[in-house]
């Protein structure tokens, strides 16, 4: 079919978060009255990935939580994150920060083991990105109470740039280099 990239192109960029090859190929049948077979939607996907991959162009087709979104290429991400701190009219908390990390790494999680790792009271938190959309909730526990667990939401790997959850570092990865001259500088209270 002639254009079949253009019609995909125009798809990745209309959709407001990653567009799966189920939501291509459901939106092209549904335009064509063809159904398109994976392997032909996928050429053109990679087409279309060539093609921006050219320096002329700032951004590039990236498959990213199980479908495909134009990203900013990394040779421009200064400049974006800096109109985004601009624009961006309040950040994550500390301790939003702190109880996404736990949610992230220990899924499904509920309330109080959130609160007996960080040793306080994660309401407000866990509140602000239940609002953000960057947590959800994601059933309820066997336990006595049955508490509501949580897990990410779909926006957290939008928000992180994350494949999957498998794209997270690795605890280990954040452990002290072992080989250090000098000592580490106190924290600033300040």
């Amino acid at each position: 079919m002639d254009y079949l990239a253009q019609h995909i192109e125009s798809l990745i960029f209309t959709a407001e978060q990653p567009i799966s090859l189920v939501e291509i190929q459901n939106a092209l049948e549904e335009v064509f009255g063809l159904r398109f077979q994976e392997l032909v939607l996928e050429a053109a996907i990679v087409q279309l990935k060539n093609r921006y991959q050219d320096d002329a162009f700032a951004f590039e087709v990236v498959e990213i939580a199980g479908g495909y979104q134009f990203m900013t290429k990394a040779a421009y991400h200064a400049t974006v994150g800096a109109f985004l701190k601009q624009i961006m009219q309040r950040r994550l908390s500390r301790a939003a920060l702190e109880t996404l990390s736990i949610i992230a790494y220990k899924q499904p999680v509920s309330k109080a083991d959130m609160e007996r790792i960080r040793g306080v009271n994660c309401d407000y938190a866990l509140q602000k990105l239940l609002e953000k959309e960057l947590v959800s909730i994601v059933g309820r526990s066997d336990g006595p109470g049955r508490p509501l667990l949580y897990g990410v939401g779909q926006k957290f790997m939008d928000y992180f740039g994350l494949k999957s959850l498998k794209d997270l570092p690795q605890l280990k990865e954040f452990r002290e280099p072992e080989q250090q001259i000098g000592q580490a500088e106190a924290e600033e209270t300040a």
